[in-house]
């Protein structure tokens, strides 16, 4: 199962990104557990300065942007 973690405080763009990892996820056939990250503290811990940010199975896909679910999908494969 593959741990998604969505890091922002819960805009829009968080939104979106959740939206998107999902869909990545289940187009790809992937079991997943999505997971956002709401406080400032957690985010930093990452090393992430601007959200929203995805982290896959602990490490940090992409921070400050929206990738497409195509995009996404490449990484959790």
């Amino acid at each position: 199962m593959k741990e998604l973690k969505i890091l922002g405080t819960g805009c829009a763009k968080c939104t979106k990104l959740a939206e998107n990892a999902a869909a990545a996820a289940q187009a790809a056939g992937i079991d997943y557990e999505l997971i956002k990250v709401t406080s400032l503290k957690d985010i930093m811990a990452y090393g992430v300065m601007t959200t929203p940010a995805l982290v896959v199975d602990g490490a940090v896909k992409v921070a400050g942007k929206v990738p497409g679910p195509d995009e996404i999908k490449a990484w959790l494969l």
